[in-house]
């Protein structure tokens, strides 16, 4: 079976289409600029990068550049080919603990969680309307960021806040790069052999969150209501005082839309240093740039401390697992959050440190807790979730 991947953000999608069972990616494409000026796409098959500058304005024009390309190049003879699409959707709330067949209702009760995730649910929505629009027979499935960490208790998942703000209002941890989490924790079982495994899965790249997993349920999250808390991030700050909020309003004159614009795409690495990109914040600090070299130690501090709560909150990790674009590519990184948890017992091999992208441990024989290297790929993800759904 052919299964087409999507994943929307407000002016990008990302898509791939694997054969399944085989697991096998047979394209994979990545739109940019959607609805603003100099839009293109570029296309990766059979190793051969193709780029295409063309006018995106909207979802639905990428949708059918799609399926003019997997024709083309041969991926499908004919659209019937692709036997299922599956979505990326940010927030299922408490509605939905795994992923689902799209039908109306699910796509109403998704529209009550746009309010939820302003900056991301509304062009997700849309892309799922426009596929149904481009691939008019093909079954669709929503796969949830949200969803894997649905198995939290209430005593990790709940704030301490008003009981009624949760009730009436949905106030809560929900957690995100739950896709991802879960890949990574069916993955390190299989690497390892293990049924059952206490994971520390370290998604850090430029957006970022720890998840705690007890046999194959989370016990805890950094990412919250929203995106913005838990670790450091490329624009985001991780965990601050709200007060902050209120006190910067008043002092700059800002707004409060103004204050979360800032918090969600001027704070983090880019707040500290001015360079959101890891690689240009490491370019710095060869350069000898203070404002770099405090923002790496701050990122790598945060993570550092979050693997030992989840470490204490596991009653001590089986295995840790760094993934994404920074825990799979920088060296320096792993070695400056790992040098951090050292009180664990946890000892780096220098020489096992050095490579990008590939599955890997990187501790010694003596360290009391493995760490691991496993690249995270949420599309197959979301590509296997589809194929069980569309073949029940």
């Amino acid at each position: 079976m052919k299964i087409l991947t999507i994943n929307a953000g407000s002016s990008s999608m990302k898509f791939s289409i694997f054969e399944l069972p085989e697991e096998k990616e047979l394209i994979n494409g990545y739109f940019q600029r959607i609805g603003l000026d100099g839009s293109f796409y570029d296309v990766k098959i059979n190793g051969e990068k193709l780029h295409r500058d063309i006018d995106l304005p909207n979802h639905l024009v990428a949708l059918e550049c799609i399926k003019k390309e997997i024709v083309e190049l041969g991926v499908v003879s004919s659209l019937d080919e692709i036997d299922g699409i599956g979505h990326r959707l940010v927030h299922g709330g408490e509605a939905y603990k795994e992923s689902v067949l799209i039908d109306d209702e699910v796509l109403s009760t998704c529209e009550r969680y746009k309010k939820l995730a302003k900056l991301h649910m509304p062009a997700m929505l849309s892309c799922i309307k426009a596929s149904q629009e481009a691939f008019k027979d093909t079954p669709m499935v929503a796969v949830f960021d949200t969803a894997f960490h649905q198995s939290m208790e209430p005593t990790n998942f709940m704030y301490p806040l008003p009981y009624l703000w949760y009730e009436k209002y949905g106030v809560r941890k929900y957690g995100f790069h739950g896709t991802s989490h879960r890949y990574i924790n069916n993955r390190i079982k299989e690497i390892l052999g293990k049924d059952k495994l206490k994971v520390i899965s370290c998604h850090i790249g430029s957006g970022a969150s720890l998840c705690a997993i007890n046999n194959d349920k989370v016990v805890d999250t950094t990412m919250g209501f929203s995106p913005i808390t838990g670790v450091m991030m490329g624009t985001r700050p991780g965990d601050i005082d709200p007060s902050i909020i209120e006190y910067i309003m008043d002092e700059a004159e800002m707004s409060l839309e103004e204050v979360m614009t800032t918090l969600n795409k001027h704070s983090g690495l880019e707040g500290i240093c001015g360079r959101s990109d890891s690689r240009d914040v490491e370019e710095g600090i060869k350069q000898g740039d203070e404002k770099c070299i405090l923002a790496q130690d701050m990122y790598a501090q945060r993570v550092a401390n979050y693997i030992a709560q989840y470490n204490n909150l596991l009653n001590g990790a089986d295995v840790i697992v760094l993934t994404a674009g920074l825990g799979e590519n920088s060296k320096q990184t792993r070695s400056d959050i790992l040098d951090k948890v050292k009180s664990l017992g946890i000892v780096l091999d220098e020489e096992k440190n050095d490579f990008r992208g590939e599955e890997r441990c990187i501790t010694t024989t003596h360290s009391k807790i493995p760490v691991w290297v496993v690249p995270t790929n949420e599309e197959l993800m979301i590509a296997k979730d589809t194929f069980n759904i569309v073949n029940k």
